[in-house]
């Protein structure tokens, strides 16, 4: 393996601008902001150890629990991200750390489902929140059911923990910046045998005779959620799943609802509710009385809502992440007895499905921008964080690039001095690469590889290199991180089940086991 070494002045490393023999400026690598030496690296070691000895561990029963679902947010999103972020900030990044990094627990979750290896959201989602391992493409039922047969979910469907919660009477919100329909936010409160059936349109055009037989769609599912006085909080995208196909949507008047029972289930969510609102656009969500809001719907896109980096272009305006989770939160503290409330960053994994890294590193800082205002709302010593991920993506961190290096741009080394290399790394056809890439997806150029510059790759727009060939870049099988902290948060440790996390969330609201 190719040693780094890097010389240090004024024991801050700086390296110069290079033009490489590609006919382009190289951007000056990030610099590290503080002074560095042997001595750095043995105070920050004895550091961690004493803060390590220091952690108070909080054992009891947790009034709130507060789950953050990264979708696709693998280990290598985690590292990318956090030098991302860092960079954002004129960083070198890597000694940076996301929100949730700072908890003071954390393991490895094994995320394979009952019939897959590498898993979709809708087994893992199903097994962290009700605790059951299940097939592929299935929402909280177990694995007796046959996928798309809804003649075998009655007596098969597994038990939520915001079921639970409802029925002791706590209160409860899901939060995504998906569809409130799509699989995570889904396995909170429905029960279905294909992911896909989010609205009875989607059923009748997949199984006619499961609409014929009016097995609930998720989004009807959501609404007539009988647990409770229902879900307090239901904040995210896909307002075509709850509206009927005549009416046009209030955004974007050339689309309409795709509902074909004629139900518009926003209005009903409003008639069924005293004191609820439903918002789509940011004016309306600002203007909520949190005070006065009972029951809170907001769903500000037709389908899945703008990637972060978007987000401001969007006419109507949307909140972000961490608006919609610090908003819910003061929805639901109102209840005396406490809450569960689960948000989900959504679009990590739509970007990486994409084979665009930046806008799935963007969407992670969102994420963990949430997670630190959830935290400084909340007491630790009455709520249990966890943050993890449901599965993984093909996504990797590759070559030798030096420290402080873009992490969006091309791979450039040091050389055998430890200095900077003029030229960008090239591969045996001469040609520069980046350090973030996928196994597989949409752009796959083989020995046809383009000579790329760093402004091309370093475009929000611009998608990463595959090795393979596919319509849509895949899911990752390892495993992938849980950090926690509050109450019972010790108990996330080692190397777990992704259903676990159920059972310590459930534990710490003391629910569920005596069923």
């Amino acid at each position: 393996m190719k040693i780094l070494l890097f010389k240090i002045n004024a024991a801050i490393i700086l390296i110069g601008f290079a033009v490489s023999s590609f006919g382009q400026t190289v951007q000056n690598v990030y610099p590290v902001k503080r002074p560095e030496s042997a001595e750095t690296w043995r105070r920050d070691g004895w550091n961690a150890v004493d803060r390590g000895k220091a952690v108070k561990v909080r054992k009891g029963k947790a009034k709130n629990v507060i789950l953050f679902v990264g979708d696709g947010m693998g280990i290598s999103t985690l590292t990318a991200a956090r030098i991302f972020e860092g960079q954002m900030r004129g960083e070198s990044g890597e000694e940076n750390r996301l929100s949730f990094e700072e908890f003071p627990f954390s393991a490895l979750s094994k995320t394979y489902s009952t019939n897959q290896q590498t898993s979709d959201s809708a087994p893992t989602m199903s097994a962290i929140i009700s605790g059951v391992k299940t097939d592929e493409g299935v929402i909280s039922v177990n694995q007796n059911v046959q996928h798309s047969n809804y003649k075998t979910v009655a007596g098969n469907e597994t038990k939520t923990l915001l079921q639970y919660a409802e029925e002791a009477g706590r209160s409860t919100g899901i939060i995504s910046t998906a569809r409130l329909t799509h699989a995570t936010p889904a396995s909170c409160y429905g029960h279905s045998p294909d992911r896909d059936w989010e609205s009875d349109n989607d059923i009748f055009i997949r199984r006619k005779d499961a609409h014929e037989a009016k097995f609930p769609d998720l989004a009807r599912q959501m609404l007539d959620f009988p647990y409770g006085d229902g879900l307090e909080v239901a904040l995210g995208g896909g307002r075509t799943k709850y509206l009927p196909k005549e009416l046009k949507d209030p955004e974007y008047p050339a689309r309409t609802g795709e509902r074909i029972d004629g139900r518009n289930l926003t209005q009903e969510w409003q008639t069924k509710y005293k004191s609820s609102a439903f918002v789509w656009n940011k004016q309306q969500f600002d203007a909520v009385d949190v005070k006065n809001t009972k029951h809170l719907l907001g769903l500000f896109e037709p389908s899945h809502m703008q990637y972060e980096h978007d987000r401001a272009k969007d006419a109507a305006g949307e909140p972000s992440l961490l608006e919609m989770t610090t908003k819910a939160i003061d929805v639901l503290s109102a209840n005396k007895k406490g809450y569960f409330l689960m948000v989900e960053g959504g679009r990590i994994d739509h970007a990486h499905h994409e084979g665009n890294a930046y806008r799935a590193l963007r969407d992670t800082v969102a994420l963990s921008d949430a997670v630190r205002a959830a935290v400084q709302k909340v007491d630790l010593d009455e709520t249990l964080v966890i943050v993890t991920a449901d599965h993984s993506h093909t996504f990797f961190i590759q070559g030798y690039p030096a420290r402080g290096n873009n992490i969006m741009g091309l791979v450039r080394e040091v050389d055998g001095s430890g200095e900077l290399e003029q030229n960008p790394t090239a591969d045996r056809n001469k040609k520069p690469f980046t350090t973030l890439g996928y196994a597989n997806g949409t752009v796959a150029r083989g020995s046809e590889r383009p000579n790329l510059t760093e402004d091309i790759v370093t475009n929000p727009d611009y998608k990463q290199e595959a090795n393979i060939p596919l319509l849509a870049e895949t899911h990752a099988g390892e495993d992938v991180a849980i950090f926690a902290a509050g109450v019972n948060a010790h108990l996330i440790r080692g190397s777990m089940e992704q259903n676990w996390i159920f059972y310590v969330m459930a534990d710490a609201m003391r629910l569920g086991r005596n069923k």
